[in-house]
């Protein structure tokens, strides 16, 4: 499962990009993670410039 710290985020969809089900979307100041589309394939959290996403258990 991946978190996203909201507080930390840029915004600055690198993470959107490379989701290769679609799960995270962008809207205004807020990142979204739909927990059921995503696969924890981690790449999101691994493109983060920011550290802004972290993979839970």
């Amino acid at each position: 499962m991946v978190q996203v710290k909201q507080d930390v985020c840029d915004f600055c969809g690198t993470c959107v990009s490379v989701c290769p089900v679609d799960a995270i979307e962008l809207l205004e100041a807020v990142l979204i993670i739909d927990q059921e589309k995503c696969i924890d394939c981690m790449k999101c959290v691994i493109v983060c410039p920011l550290r802004a996403l972290e993979g839970t258990k």
